[in-house]
């Protein structure tokens, strides 16, 4: 399946961003500004096409559709754009946050033995229109001298090596805090392309709002050509959705009863940044948590938890745009399966130890808490997948229920995991 990214230029009213020019569109049929394969992808062709839809540049939608032999992906995607969503369904333009000044950031890439894709991720790190930023490289227990030698020898001058011994994916974010000495701080993955405009995105919020402790961005696959890859994105993926968010301790949310606790929600680690002087005072990354560690995952949601309850916000910005590549393989799928449900419960787990005055919170909420567990790691059966991602069929869509109960089973063990990676630590 391909994956797309389309740029349009729609009539969708007075836009403070953009004065009136000759060529806008007056009657309502959008003009196509670009359309390209996604970063890395294969070229456009006939077959199965998942597309990235923008507006002016600003991220809206997706949509999937089939182009036919002989066809144009333009106009096909055009008009399943229309099919879909209304003009009027589309988030107006934002002014504040994205009219600031983003503040000087430090981008932080922990990274383990996986050089090739490292260079990928940096090339897209160094291409930002970001004013004033840098890159560290956290090289996370190497056994080989790999990473260091890519930096050393293509990236020399412009990216920060720094070696980390002890494993774990929080313990490597923490070494790229205390190399810090800007006043954000961003993290990515190394298996990510980042947006030209994603670290402006991404940090502009705090320019505009002090208040602003933390914000993540969009998520979207950078390739679907394994069934793994099509029902990891046909189970919702890393994509928080295309509407900006904002989480405020001191309001929050109707919709979402277990606020803070739905940590899941909020964005990903592949795709977050932080006022460095918040993180730091809440302690930065939990060390027991984390990929790399018994607890298999969590770190992010830990750190999202700790920001708001120390009573800064969490914004969700889907300008801040990354392309993810995800897991290849099945047994990859089962591995991710698992690992996001102990890292959810480690998580937690990881919360009520460093702060127990959260305790009576999280157990007034537990039974909504625990049914909503038991939603999101439910077997999916194929009447509810339609218009996701995927065909029907073993081992690709709709999301099947050996994955559902690893999932599970994982929750099981997150608070054993976190348990053994405390006592690990010491």
């Amino acid at each position: 399946m391909g994956v797309a990214d389309l740029d349009l230029d729609l009539d969708l009213g007075p836009d403070p961003e953009r004065p009136p020019a000759p060529d806008l569109d007056l009657d309502g049929k959008p003009h196509v500004l670009s359309l390209t394969p996604a970063p890395g992808g294969p070229p456009l062709r006939a077959g199965p096409l998942f597309a990235l839809v923008r507006l002016r540049g600003r991220p809206v939608a997706t949509v999937l559709t089939t182009v036919p032999d002989g066809a144009d992906p333009a106009h096909v995607l055009v008009a399943e754009f229309r099919a879909q969503y209304e003009p009027r369904d589309q988030r107006p333009p934002e002014t504040g946050a994205l009219s600031a000044t983003p503040p000087r950031t430090t981008v932080v890439v922990a990274t383990r033995e996986r050089a090739d894709r490292l260079g990928r991720a940096l090339d897209s790190l160094l291409a930002q229109d970001h004013p004033d930023f840098r890159v560290v490289v956290v090289d996370n227990a190497p056994v080989t001298t790999a990473t260091r030698e890519l930096v050393d020898e293509v990236y020399a001058d412009r990216v920060t090596y720094v070696h980390e011994p002890v494993p774990g994916l929080a313990v490597a974010h923490n070494r790229g805090v205390a190399a810090t000495d800007s006043p954000v701080v961003a993290f990515t993955d190394d298996d990510v392309v980042a947006d030209p405009r994603w670290l402006s995105a991404l940090t502009a919020p705090f320019a505009a709002d002090p208040r602003t402790g933390c914000v993540t961005g969009l998520i979207l696959p950078a390739r679907l050509t394994t069934p793994a890859q099509v029902l990891l994105e046909s189970h919702g993926g890393f994509a928080k959705g295309f509407a900006p968010r904002l989480y405020d301790p001191t309001a929050p949310p109707a919709d979402e009863p277990l606020f803070p606790f739905t940590a899941g929600s909020f964005g990903s680690g592949a795709n977050m940044a932080f006022r460095t002087s918040a993180l730091r005072a809440v302690g930065g990354f939990d060390p027991a948590t984390g990929t790399g560690t018994p607890a298999r995952g969590g770190d992010d949601l830990y750190a999202f938890v700790r920001i708001l309850t120390a009573g800064h916000r969490l914004r969700y910005t889907p300008d801040a745009l990354v392309w993810h590549h995800h897991r290849e393989t099945w047994q990859d799928l089962r591995d991710q399966a698992y690992g996001y449900g102990a890292g959810l419960t480690a998580y937690l787990t990881a919360v009520l130890c460093r702060r127990p005055s959260l305790l009576p919170a999280l157990l007034a909420k537990l039974p909504r808490g625990l049914a909503h567990a038991r939603a999101i790691t439910a077997h999916r059966p194929e009447e509810t997948g339609a218009g996701t991602p995927g065909t029907h069929g073993t081992h690709g869509h709709p999301w099947p229920l050996s994955l559902s109960r690893l999932e599970r089973r994982g929750m099981l063990y997150g608070p054993l995991g976190y348990a053994r990676a405390r006592w690990g630590s010491r």
